[in-house]
């Protein structure tokens, strides 16, 4: 099981996360690309880190939503959206290749992927995206009970998914994440560590309303922006090792 982490979330003099922290620890990186957060310095920084420690590198476009953190949903049109992922998709994947490094994935953020999760044309429109995009990308998404679907999506547009799961938020019985307003919504760190195992030895999880949902997934999800969340990754990453060599 990989573990994904969004980066590169800094702009300017204002710092995010702790990325020089974070990267030994993960084997993917969702690196933002200028829309929510992020600029041509925090890009090829966190490109450079990535290298150092052999981590693979997805893109993490959003809506036009800067002052919003990305976490405003927009309406725009198929092509609208269509170009404004092209035009983030391009950006990361120059400053990697200046670096020789290629890009992976795609992995949209905050309330683009929210929605995207939630309408099924949303979804259709950023996967055709993704997938008319001229690189072998794959496209990031959460990992459902609708997975099989959203497979059958992906491979009508010759496009190949990476399924995630959340180690720290709740979930519905349908495999959406519980909205973080409502109290539960983001596990403590033992409910945290005791899904991660739940994920790696059953394939599963159990939602908000005390059942077992199956969910098979590719990839984690953790989060690094404090010392706190560095030492739960380091755990995390502990019980991939142990599972995979079990």
């Amino acid at each position: 099981m990989k573990l994904n982490c969004d980066l590169g979330e800094s702009f300017g003099a204002w710092q995010m996360g702790l990325d020089n922290d974070v990267m030994p620890h993960i084997d993917m990186a969702n690196i933002a690309c200028g829309f929510h957060a992020g600029d041509s310095s925090v890009m090829a920084h966190t490109l450079k880190l990535a290298k150092q420690h052999n981590v693979m590198i997805g893109a993490h476009p959003s809506y036009p939503d800067k002052q919003g953190f990305g976490r405003r949903s927009m309406s725009m049109s198929v092509a609208e959206l269509t170009q404004c992922l092209h035009y983030q998709i391009a950006a990361l994947d120059g400053m990697a290749k200046v670096q020789g490094l290629t890009l992976s994935y795609v992995k949209p953020h905050g309330a683009l992927y929210n929605d995207m999760m939630n309408n099924q044309q949303l979804l259709t429109t950023v996967m055709g995206a993704v997938a008319s995009y001229p690189a072998n990308l794959k496209l990031m998404i959460l990992a459902t009970a609708d997975a099989k679907l959203h497979q059958t999506m992906a491979w009508h547009l010759g496009l190949t998914l990476i399924l995630e799961a959340f180690a720290d938020r709740q979930y519905t019985d349908q495999g959406q994440l519980v909205a973080r307003n409502i109290p539960g919504s983001v596990h403590s760190k033992d409910a945290l560590l005791a899904q991660v195992k739940q994920l790696l030895t059953g394939n599963s999880v159990t939602t908000q309303s005390g059942k077992s949902l199956k969910l098979v997934a590719d990839s984690i999800c953790v989060h690094g922006d404090n010392p706190q969340g560095i030492a739960i990754i380091e755990e995390i990453k502990a019980l991939c090792s142990a599972n995979s060599s079990s």
